[in-house]
């Protein structure tokens, strides 16, 4: 006799699970949990087998005996029901696996491990944004020209080309890494060149200070740093930064676990290249730090400058170049924060005479060999150890200049 809807939802578990027939091999099975699943038992090549049909009640009983049916005349055309239905989910899954999502995060595990966090979560971030609502469930052999560049302006539309430049080389990346695996035939980014503006160079204020005028304004800026009355982490972030001239970025996530002051010295990884770098510390950036010490080495976060908000984040990225504009310094003409890195350069070379590729390496730049980077394993400890003395002592030295 065939169930009816109201007996299969009135079925109650009992201790053991037990079977309810419809007809034609259907039956439910109803499990001491409560759960009700649908299977279909039939023969084939001269066995006995069982096929799950779903789960009631997202599996009416109608559409149970609708697959029932379905299955009926696939072993009328001497096809097994079961074989069919794994062959359509291997089908599924491969579909899934050659999106350009599922390759992208792939990619993400095997290419971005091993960078620093923060480029993990800025490139994630404008995948997840930009590119995955749009192509992410596309087969990624599928994703053509014209996709991208549909991506690649949508970003540039918001008023940010470098983002658009930046997601279109990461969806190239992606999509090198397509064509390795054997998911793709071309890459499609290659014909982008030409399709976005060019990025205009970020311009970052320094002066010139291979001229008088140049000169004389680094030493003014020098005196204008000392003469800050605000806040004294800040105050001592602008008194260090041009002892060391790194990338602002680096400075202000400085951490205390990465200085050792009695060997004067800081270690950290570079925020541009994820590569170690040593930095020797003048007698000047020592007492600056030691003197920080008492106030934030101690505190929770670990940062050397710790947030105005909350000691267990950094100082603010904008924080050095407001401190700049509250002084009087312009940092659209006369300098920014990151300007430091081509004064030291210039001053270190043409004024102070110093090899430029102990300067380099100082800037955390790669130094040119002949034969290769990877022949290239100078660090210059000893050479840059004095240099950087030199250069603090230079800098009390403008500091003085009238």
């Amino acid at each position: 006799m065939s169930l009816t809807d109201v007996e299969i939802r009135n079925a109650k578990p009992a201790n053991k699970g037990y079977k309810l027939y419809d007809g034609g091999g259907l039956y439910i099975e109803i499990s001491p949990s409560g759960g009700k699943l649908w299977r279909l038992k039939y023969r084939f090549d001269g066995k006995e087998k069982l096929l799950s049909l779903g789960k009631y009640p997202s599996v009416s009983l109608a559409k149970a005996r609708t697959r029932r049916d379905d299955a009926k005349i696939q072993l009328a055309d001497n096809l097994d029901p079961s074989e069919i239905k794994r062959r359509e989910k291997l089908q599924r899954e491969i579909l899934v696996s050659n999106t350009f999502e599922f390759v992208a995060r792939d990619w993400f595990k095997r290419h971005l491990s091993s960078k620093a966090k923060s480029t993990q979560s800025k490139v994630t971030s404008r995948m997840e944004r930009f590119v995955f609502p749009y192509i992410g469930k596309r087969p990624i052999s599928e994703i053509t020209t014209p996709d991208v560049l549909v991506v690649a302006r949508r970003v540039e539309s918001t008023g940010s080309l470098d983002v658009a430049h930046r997601v279109s080389q990461e969806i190239g990346q992606i999509m090198r890494y397509a064509i390795q695996i054997g998911l793709a035939i071309n890459n499609p980014t290659i014909a982008m060149r030409g399709a976005l503006p060019p990025i205009k160079q970020k311009h970052y204020a320094a002066p010139d200070t291979a001229y008088e005028d140049g000169f004389n304004k680094i030493c003014e800026i020098i005196r204008m740093l000392d003469a800050h009355k605000g806040s004294l982490i800040v105050s001592a972030a602008i008194k260090l930064l041009p002892l060391v001239f790194c990338r602002p970025g680096e400075l202000r996530t400085m951490r205390w676990e990465h200085i050792n002051l009695d060997r004067g010295q800081w270690c950290y990884t570079t925020s541009k290249t994820s590569t170690d770098h040593l930095v020797p510390l003048s007698k000047q950036a020592i007492a600056i730090l030691r003197e920080l010490f008492e106030l934030t080495g101690n505190l929770a976060g670990g940062w050397v400058f710790p947030g105005e908000r909350s000691v267990l984040r950094p100082m603010s990225d904008g924080a050095i170049n407001a401190a700049y504009k509250r002084l009087g310094i312009n940092t659209q003409t006369d300098l920014t924060a990151h300007g430091w890195r081509s004064v030291a350069r210039t001053m270190l070379r043409e004024r102070l005479k110093f090899d430029s590729d102990y300067i380099e390496r100082q800037l955390a730049h790669s130094v040119k060999n002949p034969n290769g980077r990877a022949y290239d394993r100078t660090q210059y400890i000893d050479e840059r150890r004095p240099m950087m003395q030199e250069w603090a002592d230079y800098i009390d030295q403008l500091r003085k200049n009238v």
